[in-house]
């Protein structure tokens, strides 16, 4: 679980538009919709719409613009800077030459002091951003100028360029408040495509076009994000209207199918679904439980039966298809071999077929979020195959806020995953340091190899001794699993069929407002009648 990406953080993991005079129950459909708007539905919204606090890292947020962005495929592009970084030899500098002519949305000259005032920022400690170790290798920033920013890092970190898509705040507006508290968190300025419209939380996000924005005005003047928890009651509202897209799982997607004037638009992603097992329960604790749940469940039916296939098995966090990925690490599915690891550990069967050991009950919670049918189905086939070999997991549904006070002690069915660098995926999910920072190392994984591994894989400019760091990391998470990740969900969304230029890019695990393919509505053209 990267951090907060899990209720949107964190994640990963945004956007939205005004529909005047309509209630957020009631949100005009494609019949009654104006030209211009286009209103989704999305399962997750985020705590704050600053990006000091987290909003948009990974790009997106159509608020705001990092130096950099990510075109359809991946690959990074000048976004407020007017060209790729230049990197000093050592790898160790970073210089930005900033776009001429930006103003943020209240008419404001951007310039490199904002750059410096948002970095600096989120590295203060009186900062409450649970991704600042993100930006761990940075050394120093500085302003050259008007129109240059230069970035100091401890050490040559190889995926550095990619962690410049992260928003720019307007030091003019954000500079002047409590940066945890203020009222930029929920009424940001930024440069963006988009201006917040308004923001009813729990219900919808309202974002109306910028027309100083400096890629040009967008054609879809006003987009709403629906905020609908339940899969269900999105699809519903989709079917009869009030939606002109949302994101769906495979089951309610499949739905969707013959109908002509929607389309079905699938992303890959890396957003894994997995389960924690905390160390510091009794039974989920005991390496040889964690061994043998990782091989009792069957990962192959999960995507064939709960995902339609629209997934693959996870093995870890990182993809079977990432060239990141280590050959050998994967797990076959083998009940015979979990029962024999739990009763050569004396986890022992009792009259009801749940072992015991020492006088502890092989059984704990699992808990999954209320309303997600894919945490639940995936909870549910869990615990089955669990009980198979003889451990007995309780399934519960609760809110994050119920869950996020027991996840120290009870296991959690829980995401993640980023698709721009192995060290996202991995650091704030495995660091044995970050045990109990929120929604970081939700396991409180202890594993010095591991920690070695990921410090080296970050500080090194060099791919291979990088790819064996990450080698490393995967094959220890067979021997000593913190998790056991179950598979890699591909994310549909169905969409009405009025608009040109909508794609896919892979995605990480903060789906809804950061992706879909709204990724680039600000590029969308009504199609030809």
């Amino acid at each position: 679980m990267t951090a907060r990406t899990v209720r949107g953080v964190a994640g990963a993991t945004l956007a939205a538009a005004l529909i005047t005079g309509v209630a957020a129950c009631s949100a005009p459909g494609p019949t009654g919709a104006a030209a211009d708007a286009v209103v989704v539905g999305i399962a997750t919204e985020p705590e704050s719409l600053s990006p000091l606090l987290g909003y948009g890292k990974d790009g997106n947020s159509k608020i705001f613009d990092g130096l950099l962005t990510h075109d359809a495929d991946m690959k990074l592009k000048p976004a407020l800077a007017e060209a790729l970084p230049e990197v000093s030899a050592d790898g160790r500098t970073y210089t930005y030459k900033l776009r001429a002519g930006v103003k943020f949305s209240d008419g404001a000259p951007f310039s490199a002091k904002d750059v410096v005032f948002t970095y600096r920022t989120i590295l203060d400690a009186k900062t409450n951003n649970a991704s600042k170790t993100e930006l761990d290798a940075i050394e120093g920033v500085e302003a050259r100028g008007e129109d240059t920013v230069v970035f100091t890092l401890k050490y040559p970190y190889a995926p550095f360029a990619e962690r410049t898509v992260l928003p720019i705040a307007p030091e003019h507006i954000a500079g002047r408040q409590d940066v945890n508290s203020g009222d930029f968190t929920t009424r940001p300025v930024g440069t963006g495509p988009y201006v917040l419209a308004g923001w009813s939380k729990g219900e919808k996000l309202s974002f109306k076009a910028n027309p100083g924005y400096w890629g040009g005005e967008p054609a879809v003047k006003r987009f709403t994000m629906a905020v609908v928890k339940d899969d269900d009651v999105r699809a519903t509202r989709l079917r009869s209207g009030e939606l002109d897209g949302a994101i769906l799982p495979p089951n309610l997607a499949k739905g969707f199918e013959k109908d002509a004037a929607r389309r079905t638009h699938a992303a890959k992603t890396f957003d894994y679904r997995n389960v924690t097992l905390p160390t510091h329960h009794p039974v989920t604790g005991d390496v040889a439980v964690r061994q043998a749940l990782d091989i009792a469940v069957d990962r192959t039916a999960m995507v064939d039966r709960l995902l339609e296939g629209a997934g693959k098995p996870a093995f870890g966090p990182v993809p079977t298809y990432s060239p990141w990925f280590t050959a050998g690490t994967e797990r076959r599915h083998d009940l015979d071999r979990a029962k024999k690891i739990l009763d050569d550990a004396g986890w022992k069967a009792g009259e009801d077929g749940i072992r015991v050991k020492d006088g502890v009950r092989a059984s704990f919670p699992l808990w999954y979020t209320s309303g997600d049918k894919i945490r639940q189905d995936h909870a549910l086939a869990f615990a089955s195959d669990a009980k198979k070999a003889g451990v007995d997991v309780r399934t519960e549904a609760g809110t994050w806020e119920v869950i996020e006070p027991r996840m120290k002690t009870d296991a959690v069915l829980a995401g993640g995953g980023s698709p721009a660098d192995p060290d996202f995926d991995q650091y704030l999910l495995l660091t044995s340091s970050l045990g109990g920072d929120g929604f970081n190392n939700m396991a409180w994984y202890d594993n010095q190899s591991v920690d070695r591994a990921l410090d080296e894989a970050r500080r090194s400019g060099d791919p291979a001794v990088r790819k064996a760091a990450y080698d490393t990391v995967q094959r220890e998470l067979v021997k000593n699993p913190g998790y056991v990740f179950l598979t890699h969900i591909d994310h549909l969304y169905v969409v009405n069929d009025r608009w040109e230029g909508l794609t896919t890019q892979v995605e990480p695990h903060d789906h809804g407002l950061g992706s879909g393919p709204w990724w680039n509505v600000e590029s969308w053209k009504p199609k030809a009648k």
